[in-house]
């Protein structure tokens, strides 16, 4: 149900592999992608560097708090967020969110433009340099992902390019701790992605899930070296609906749970529109930081909890 795609084969068998990709971006939402070109050693830096900064006291996790800025920037601690906005369930998960990164002195932090803001970093030697190393090479995976939708589209090669520079695009780490059996319990709560694409990458352990159109929840797969790729809600809103956004989530692990999660996201100014060629429009343009502001609003907003 979860396909495996061959970057490689864009280069080598490009039919073959639009055809593969363009059936899985319109059926599940969901595929695997393996022979990539983000390097194995600096993906194993990412989680080493995770793992140092989860085992930190909560106290100094804390002077990093998500809520203390308006940029979404640093760690959020469990009950933080609640994804599924149709129910009272608390996400039982911590994260921490690196964006893109800016100096304090530069001129649209000091204008307060949105999601324009610095990055906060723990006291751990080398982290920053691993997040801004492993920042760049998802953002150039994923653009090149994007020109292969250009090419399944049937539009210009670079059609996308231009919208990814300097992003709204933002690196999660992300750890569950296992669960207590509560009947009430989630890690994360059913929900679409709010940007164009995903990559996630995990370490193995089970518990992500998703629900393509009338279908069940159904595993995704662990497939050593591949990335979890999935379409977001801006990308289905931009191709008008050809692209399909599936709801997923992630059951409470029986192990810690430790994932990766790059959401390639468009730069604020981008207006995203009906793409040419894909019918009356379903959507009215909206501004793409306009768009992803409604969504991370509605993720932090306080809500009860069971």
């Amino acid at each position: 149900m979860i396909p495996v795609l061959d970057w490689s084969l864009f280069d080598t068998a490009r039919d073959r592999f639009l055809s593969e990709l363009g059936a899985a971006v319109r059926g599940p939402g969901f595929f695997l992608l393996r022979n990539h070109s983000v390097p194995a050693d600096l993906r194993a830096r990412v989680f080493d560097m995770a793992d140092a900064f989860f085992s930190r006291p909560a106290a100094e996790k804390r002077t990093l708090s998500i809520l203390k800025t308006p940029h979404y920037r640093g760690w959020a601690a469990e009950g933080d967020e609640s994804l599924d906005d149709t129910s009272a369930l608390v996400d039982r998960k911590e994260s921490f969110n690196i964006g893109f990164d800016l100096a304090a002195d530069d001129p649209r932090v000091l204008r307060g433009e949105p999601f324009r803001g610095v990055n906060v970093w723990p006291e751990i030697d080398g982290f920053r340099e691993t997040m801004l190393a492993y920042f760049d090479a998802a953002l150039a995976l994923g653009v090149d992902i994007h020109r292969a939708f250009a090419a399944d589209l049937g539009l210009e090669p670079e059609h996308f390019t231009p919208a990814f520079r300097e992003p709204l695009a933002a690196l999660r780490l992300l750890h569950y701790p296992p669960g207590t059996g509560a009947a009430n319990e989630i890690g994360a709560g059913a929900h679409t992605d709010y940007g164009a694409i995903t990559l996630l990458m995990t370490d193995g352990e089970p518990g992500l899930q998703v629900r393509p159109r009338g279908g069940d929840w159904t595993d995704v797969p662990h497939v050593p070296e591949a990335y979890v790729v999935n379409i977001g809600d801006c990308l289905m809103r931009w191709t008008n609906d050809i692209y399909v956004s599936t709801p997923h989530r992630v059951l409470p692990p029986k192990r810690q749970r430790r994932s990766v999660a790059f959401f390639v996201e468009a730069h604020p100014d981008t207006i995203v529109a009906a793409l040419p060629g894909t019918g009356t429009p379903k959507y009215p343009p909206v501004r793409a930081a306009d768009y992803l502001r409604s969504r991370l609003d509605a993720t932090y907003a306080p809500k009860a909890v069971t």
